[in-house]
C-alpha cells in the first residue's frame, strides 16, 4: 500500500489512543533491553558490540550495529522522550497505514538515517545509540500526514502539527553543524529527509528486486548480443578469406589474412565446443 495523507485534515487537537499494536511491541522491546542494559551495568560492552560505531561496521563488518543502535538508548530521559514521541504520534500513523507498512516505514527511516550518519565519519569510534532516527521520521510524516492538527508545546502552546515539525526540522538542521554536542544531530535530520522521501515514493523491496532483476537480464541480452555481433564478423571474415583462396589459391593470402583465419577458425572451434 502506498502512504496515504488525510484528504480533509481535521483542524482538533491531537489525542493518542492508549497503544496500537506496532508501537506496543517498539516499546515494549526497547524498555525490555534498557532494563537489561541498566542491570548489567556493561554500558562499555554494550555501546561498542550493538551501538553504531562506524569504524566497526566498516572495518570489522559489524553489519548488525544499524539494526541494533536503533535498540541502546544513553540514559532514562533519551529513552523517555524517543518512546513517548514514538507513541504520541506513531499510533495515528499505524492505524492509517497499518502495522506491516508502519514497521517498514519505521526500521527504514532508523537504519537509513544510522548509514547516512555513518557515512560522514566512517573512521569515528563514538557509538551512536537511539531510536531518534526512526522518531525523527515518525514525526515528519505526522506534521505532512495530519498538517492542521494542533500540538500543545509544554503542553500549554498551541501549534499547528506542520509548523511544529518544520520547526524541529530546521533545529535538527542547524545543530547537524554542531561538531561539539554529543546528540547526534545529523541521525535526527537525515531520519526526517529519509522518512519524506518515503512519503513522496513509497519505498517497496518487491519493486527494487524488480529493477535488479531487469538490470540484471538487460545487462545479459547485452553482453550475448555483443558476443553473437563479434562471432558474425569473424564469420564474414573467413568466408571472405576462403573465398579468396578458392579462386586464387592459399599462396594469395597475405600474412595479416593467414593470422586472422587461424585465430578465427580457433575462436569458431572454441565457440561450437562451448554450445
Amino acid at each position: 500500500m502506498k502512504y496515504q495523507f488525510q484528504s480533509n485534515p481535521g483542524e482538533f487537537s491531537y489525542k493518542p489512543t492508549l497503544f496500537t499494536n506496532a508501537i506496543k511491541v517498539i516499546i515494549s522491546v526497547n524498555f525490555g533491553i534498557f532494563v537489561l542494559q541498566s542491570l548489567s551495568q556493561s554500558e562499555a560492552l554494550f555501546f561498542p558490540l550493538f551501538g553504531l560505531v562506524p569504524k566497526l561496521v566498516w572495518s570489522d563488518r559489524m553489519v548488525w550495529q544499524p539494526f541494533t543502535y536503533l535498540f541502546l538508548h544513553g540514559g532514562v530521559w533519551h529513552i523517555l522522550i524517543n518512546m513517548f514521541v514514538l507513541w504520541m504520534f506513531g499510533g495515528e500513523l499505524e492505524r492509517l497505514w497499518g502495522k506491516h507498512e508502519f514497521l517498514k516505514f519505521y526500521f527504514i527511516t532508523g537504519i537509513g538515517s544510522g548509514l547516512v550518519t555513518m557515512l560522514f565519519d566512517l573512521q569515528s569510534m563514538t557509538p551512536i545509540v537511539g531510536a531518534s532516527g526512526a522518531v525523527y521520521g515518525v514525526l515528519l510524516a505526522y506534521g505532512l500526514t495530519y498538517p492542521n492538527r494542533t500540538v500543545y508545546l509544554y503542553g500549554i502552546i498551541p501549534v499547528k502539527s506542520i509548523w511544529f515539525v518544520l520547526g524541529i526540522g530546521l533545529i535538527a538542521f542547524m545543530s547537524s553543524f554542531n561538531n561539539m554536542s554529543q546528540i547526534s544531530h545529523m541521525t535526527h535530520l537525515s531520519g526526517m529527509l529519509i522518512g519524506y522521501f518515503m512519503l513522496k515514493k513509497p519505498f517497496r523491496l518487491s519493486g527494487l528486486w524488480f529493477q535488479i532483476r531487469k538490470k540484471t537480464l538487460e545487462y545479459r541480452i547485452q553482453k550475448e548480443e555483443k558476443k553473437m555481433s563479434r562471432q558474425f564478423q569473424v564469420e564474414r571474415d573467413i568466408n571472405r578469406i576462403l573465398d579468396k583462396i578458392n579462386k586464387e589459391g592459399f599462396d594469395s593470402l597475405t600474412d595479416e589474412e593467414q593470422e586472422r583465419l587461424y585465430k578465427g577458425s580457433k575462436s569458431l572451434s572454441q565457440h561450437n565446443q562451448k554450445d
